[in-house]
């Protein structure tokens, strides 16, 4: 353990943030992109509408579709199902290691994933909401099942300070969050696990 007494001289550097536990359908509804600095390298977030910023996530579920696209510059592309809906995943050139894992899993196959939540306007106007993978794992069902429990559990706790918090103020403010729909989501996604 660490004692909280800052050992590396005060100075600024960009750690990997932990990635942040959501739901397909929380992320679905994922409008608001930012960054937060002015150069290059400052980390780019999505506001989830429960009130928590977050530049990578985590989650896990079955892989239902997945696909190989373009020749010059292959990548892929997936679909992973958890009990509240989708997650859209790709992996390209600049992720390698994840497009080659990708290319390996068997469709229908559980797994873990980290990556880059990615929210872009597409041409007719609506909102894609992405994830760019940077690690991908095979895992099981009973995995899946603790990653639904502990999502749940990360979800309902952001209710409970939802609107004390700069960012859940802000997050309230833009989506107008109701969040007895976010309630209801980790519950069934609960209820479904145990059937």
């Amino acid at each position: 353990m660490t004692s909280g007494t800052g050992g590396h001289n005060g100075q600024k550097r960009y750690v990997r943030e932990p990635a942040k536990r959501v739901f397909a359908s929380e992320l679905r509804e994922t409008r608001l992109q930012f960054k937060d600095g002015d150069d290059e390298k400052s980390p780019v977030y999505v506001m989830l509408p429960t009130g928590e910023r977050s530049n990578r996530i985590f989650f896990c579920g079955q892989m239902t579709q997945k696909e190989r696209k373009g020749d010059e510059n292959p990548f892929y592309t997936a679909r992973v199902s958890d009990p509240t809906g989708l997650f859209f995943i790709n992996a390209g050139s600049y992720q390698q290691e994840a497009m080659l894992k990708i290319s390996q899993i068997e469709q229908g196959a559980y797994v873990s994933v980290v990556g880059k939540p990615i929210v872009r306007e597409t041409p007719d106007g609506s909102v894609f909401v992405s994830v760019r993978v940077e690690n991908i794992s095979e895992t099981d069902l009973e995995t899946t099942k603790i990653w639904i429990d502990d999502t749940a559990e990360s979800t309902l706790n952001r209710l409970l300070i939802f609107g004390e918090t700069e960012d859940s103020k802000k997050a309230g403010e833009f989506y107008n969050t109701d969040l007895n729909v976010f309630r209801k989501m980790a519950y069934d996604a609960l209820v479904r696990t145990e059937i």
